[in-house]
């Protein structure tokens, strides 16, 4: 960077730009020439008098015409590039063209077809971590990563990059349980039903989530209905240490941070590769201090995974990708043929949670079942507990009510949402357009009708089902509710809905 930059003040721009670095100068600013920084695209961001060796911040060079925004003297970051800086609006700044991060050629190389070791792959996970990525950079290396998927090897040297981008929970207990899906089946709100089984049971089980990439909720979108989910990592162990579980997101914890970045990018692109899913998912559970790791595939004709032999790979991934950095995986393959539960989207999902922890009579059965076949196994990491009693075990403490009651105690802990949202106010019926019986479901269908109503950014937005697998309709008859907040995204997806409802009838 030149020294003969005059500084600029610093100015906070309240733009939300989604985890990416953004500065904004005006056309007419005074102290450089906007046209040779934006050639370079990106820029490097100094405090003014900052040590020779202190490492500047890169943001992405946005030039603005309204003088309301910033002045020709002033430098306006966005909200996150702010936050990251850590000094206080008026600070006196300098910048310059940011140096083009040598990974990048690197991730050229992988969209050559070169596989990368494990110090390719730190190089770039610290570059994206530091935000000397673009989103068209991050982009960049995630298709080349999902073009032809990662060797095994690659994954296992993404995964411990990953991993060293952030901090790691250390519970000081030889087994701490966790449970995860590799998702693609809408419903499935199985998670946020063993923990508190488990965690009754005595078992640490701190489940960290990530946000929802494809689908129209994760678990931490669906808890976020119930609870706070962003916590600090110091009340993070405080509530683990005293409830034995918590159903938490995991970027505020500052667990393998990375993962959250690549996300930001996956998600409107709809990325989700295997190598890049097993990477993720394995970072966050290493991070999150987890020793034992039961995860669910669930196959069929439109998950993510169609087929037994692609599970199988899968699993064999998973396990040796695990067994080299310390976790022992468990992997169940599990039926993906329709939805689990009857809710789609957040609100919807958390209702039927609550209805199985609560054994009410319009509990859906499927899910209770599931989650106490998945829970079941998962207390049977207990030593003491003997192998085949884990199941009975499992519905012993569902029914007493001890499990609801450790809910409750664990919402508690992590802040109960006062008002919890509602199912979306705009309703509409997707109907059978013939008689004949339910043959099938289209899992990317019916994430996508819930997406486009708005799922999970208006958490009471989804889809209702009424309907499973073998069930004859009439002409006419409802298929699903659709759920939405705002005209706009009810219209898109009622179009969508009634050119492909998602479910085949016979």
């Amino acid at each position: 960077m030149s020294a003969n930059v005059p500084a600029l003040r610093l100015r906070a721009v309240r733009i939300d730009t989604d985890s990416e670095n953004v500065a904004y100068l005006a056309r007419g600013c005074t102290a450089c020439r906007v046209d040779v920084l934006r050639a370079a695209q990106k820029v490097a961001v100094s405090v003014a008098g900052a040590a020779p060796d202190a490492e500047p911040m890169l943001a992405v060079l946005n030039v603005v015409d309204d003088s309301s925004i910033v002045g020709p003297d002033e430098l306006g970051l966005s909200e996150q590039a702010f936050a990251m800086l850590g000094v206080p609006a008026g600070t006196l700044l300098t910048i310059g063209p940011a140096a083009r991060p040598a990974s990048l050629d690197t991730v050229r190389r992988k969209l050559q077809g070169e596989p990368l070791d494990l110090a390719s792959m730190r190089a770039i996970a610290r570059d994206i971590a530091a935000r000397r990525y673009a989103r068209s950079e991050i982009a960049a290396f995630l298709v080349a990563c999902g073009r032809e998927d990662l060797e095994r090897d690659e994954v296992l040297a993404l995964t411990r990059a990953m991993l060293e981008t952030g901090e790691r929970l250390d519970w000081r207990e030889p087994l701490v349980a966790d449970k995860h899906c590799i998702g693609g089946i809408p419903g499935n709100r199985t998670s946020m039903i063993i923990v508190p089984i488990v965690a009754a049971h005595g078992m640490l089980i701190p489940k960290t989530s990530s946000r929802a990439i494809t689908s129209p909720a994760g678990t931490a979108d669906t808890m976020q209905v119930l609870a706070e989910v962003e916590l600090a990592p110091a009340r993070l162990h405080e509530i683990v240490l005293r409830e034995r579980g918590c159903i938490a997101w995991g970027g505020t914890a500052r667990l393998a941070p990375l993962d959250d970045l690549l996300i930001s990018v996956e998600r409107p692109l709809a990325l989700d590769s295997p190598g890049l899913m097993v990477a993720s998912i394995l970072s966050k559970k290493l991070a999150a201090g987890s020793t034992r790791l039961l995860l669910d595939i669930p196959v069929g004709p439109s998950a993510k995974v169609r087929s037994l032999a692609d599970a199988q790979r899968l699993r064999k991934t998973f396990e040796h990708v695990g067994r080299a950095l310390g976790l022992h995986v468990e992997v169940t393959v599990t039926d993906g043929t329709q939805p689990i539960g009857r809710g789609i989207g957040p609100v919807l999902e958390a209702r039927d949670v609550m209805a199985v922890l609560e054994s009410r009579p319009d509990a859906p059965q499927d899910l209770r079942a599931k989650s106490l076949r998945l829970a079941g196994r998962i207390l049977e990491f207990d030593p003491d507990v003997r192998g085949g009693d884990g199941e009975g075990l499992a519905r012993d403490i569902l029914e007493s009510g001890r499990a609801a009651a450790k809910m409750a105690s664990i919402i508690d802990a992590q802040g109960r949402r006062l008002q919890p949202p509602g199912p979306g106010r705009l309703v509409a019926e997707i109907v059978a357009p013939r008689a004949g019986r339910v043959v099938g479901f289209d899992h990317l269908r019916l994430a996508r009708a819930a997406r486009q109503a708005g799922a999970p950014a208006s958490p009471g937005a989804g889809l209702d089902l009424l309907v499973r697998l073998g069930d004859a309709v009439r002409a006419g008859q409802p298929l699903y509710r659709l759920h939405a907040e705002t005209s706009g995204e009810f219209d898109l997806a009622r179009r969508g809905c009634d050119a492909d409802a998602g479910i085949a009838i016979a």
